[in-house]
């Protein structure tokens, strides 16, 4: 085994609309990340969850005036400061970071240690744009913003916890877009990001969208971190998700665009870091969203039916 994957638990909820996220960390231990990966070939250590207090003990508002309409920022901003630690020192040791939420909010800490002594590219496989910010979100859900935060998108560029300068637009794809609001589809319009929709996918295929969006995440980068949201897929395919979405990918085509992560990373070693988020498993169906989260992560770390 040539590579060591270290898993980090961050189970947390505030970020979220709906409770439930916070037990994702180890809904995807029970359905044997750690023996599927082993199965890749990958080994794997276990870092354990973060301490995370409960929400019904804070105060969504008890914000600084300047901080906008964002629910929970001081706690997302305690959360994302300890994975960003954690983060940074597994990759000083050589390991790969794969942080388990969670909402997607914890991908502000994830790209943060990834980006700390590197320039990150980052392919988004996600239904939902998450480039609002605080002055724009309809919301005030905070995993609507991550990749906002680490772009230092309005007055996230005052908070040095939330913005990686070393994620730029240029060296981010999203990948099968499907449900963005007006202010979003401007922002990405404007933006150097690169977007793929669905309708992209439906068009050229998944393999030749995700090699795309590769060519894009590693241009002048010194690796790429993948943000994997299970709303991506089709809510038949993954119903344990928080904010389901008709018309995502399929089970074999997102098991595709991983393998093309994989196949890459085998030749240009660029994998840095992942996150698997938004598995709710009060929504699931016999802890099936959780269980195809495993099986993409190791179709990621190479794991292949022959």
């Amino acid at each position: 085994m040539d590579r060591t994957v270290r898993l980090i638990g961050a189970p947390m909820d505030f970020g979220a609309n709906r409770r439930g996220v916070d037990m994702g960390p180890s809904a995807i231990r029970y359905a044997g990340l750690g023996d599927e990966l082993e199965d890749a070939g990958v080994a794997c250590t276990d870092s354990g969850d973060l301490l995370i207090p409960r929400a019904e003990e804070r105060d969504p508002d008890a914000n600084p005036p300047s901080s906008g309409e964002a629910k929970f920022l001081l706690e997302i901003e305690d959360v994302c400061s300890r994975l960003s630690e954690q983060v940074a020192e597994a990759l000083a040791e050589g390991t790969t970071p794969l942080v388990l939420g969670g909402d997607h909010s914890i991908a502000i800490g994830t790209m943060g240690g990834s980006a700390r002594d590197a320039d990150l590219g980052v392919i988004w496989f996600d239904a939902h744009a998450d480039i609002n910010t605080p002055e724009t979100s309809p919301s005030g859900n905070v995993h609507g913003m991550p990749l906002a935060a680490a772009l230092g998108r309005g007055i996230f560029e005052e908070m040095p916890w939330a913005h990686a300068p070393r994620v730029r637009e240029e060296s981010v794809a999203y990948v099968g877009l499907r449900s963005i609001d007006d202010r979003e589809r401007d922002a990405i319009r404007d933006s150097e990001m690169t977007a793929f929709t669905m309708s992209d996918i439906d068009e050229r295929g998944i393999t030749d969208v995700v090699e795309d969006a590769l060519a894009v995440a590693t241009d002048e980068t010194d690796g790429v971190h993948v943000s994997l949201d299970l709303d991506w897929l089709d809510p038949k395919a993954a119903p344990g998700v928080g904010t389901p979405v008709r018309g995502g990918v399929t089970y074999r085509e997102a098991h595709s665009a991983l393998e093309a992560v994989s196949e890459f990373d085998e030749r240009e070693g660029g994998l840095r870091s992942m996150d698997v988020v938004e598995v709710n498993p009060i929504l699931d169906e016999h802890n099936e969203t959780a269980t195809l989260a495993t099986e993409l992560t190791a179709s990621a770390f190479g794991k292949r039916i022959l």
